[in-house]
């Protein structure tokens, strides 16, 4: 879909012959705002390039998406990662120089179209328990 609305493929995207479940790592270019690939989560080994002009336009087209699972910042400068992580990605997961992965310490969760509440970690737990007020008079 996502090469039909105009993306093109760089590497991979062909599954190979053969018994089994494969995808091949895949490189997207020229994928453009409206682009299934542009916005959809995708989960799979598919990689999407978009080219920015400046930091903006990448947070821009970073939160550009109904989704906010996980997202990642890569930069030499670790601070303004951190604060571009904390207060400019909407998402429920950042990573700064490390891919997103789950840990069962951490809480695990997303935001916008991602999910409700969180899995893992003590908010994970929490969210499973049943509290309950009991007021006597």
């Amino acid at each position: 879909a996502a090469i039909t609305a105009g993306a093109q493929l760089l590497l991979g995207g062909t599954i190979p012959p053969g018994p089994g479940y494969f995808y091949p790592p895949t490189v997207l270019t020229a994928v453009a705002p409206g682009n299934p690939a542009y916005a959809e989560e995708l989960f799979g080994p598919v990689a999407v390039i978009i080219p920015v002009p400046d930091e903006a336009a990448a947070l821009a087209a970073a939160n550009a998406t109904p989704y906010g699972l996980g997202g990642g910042v890569f930069t030499r400068n670790r601070h303004r990662g951190a604060e571009i992580a904390r207060h400019h990605l909407d998402c429920g997961i950042a990573f700064v120089n490390d891919y997103v992965r789950s840990s069962p310490q951490l809480p695990f969760g997303g935001t916008k179209e991602s999910g409700h509440g969180r899995e893992l970690g003590r908010e994970g737990i929490l969210a499973m328990v049943n509290t309950k007020t009991i007021a006597v008079k």
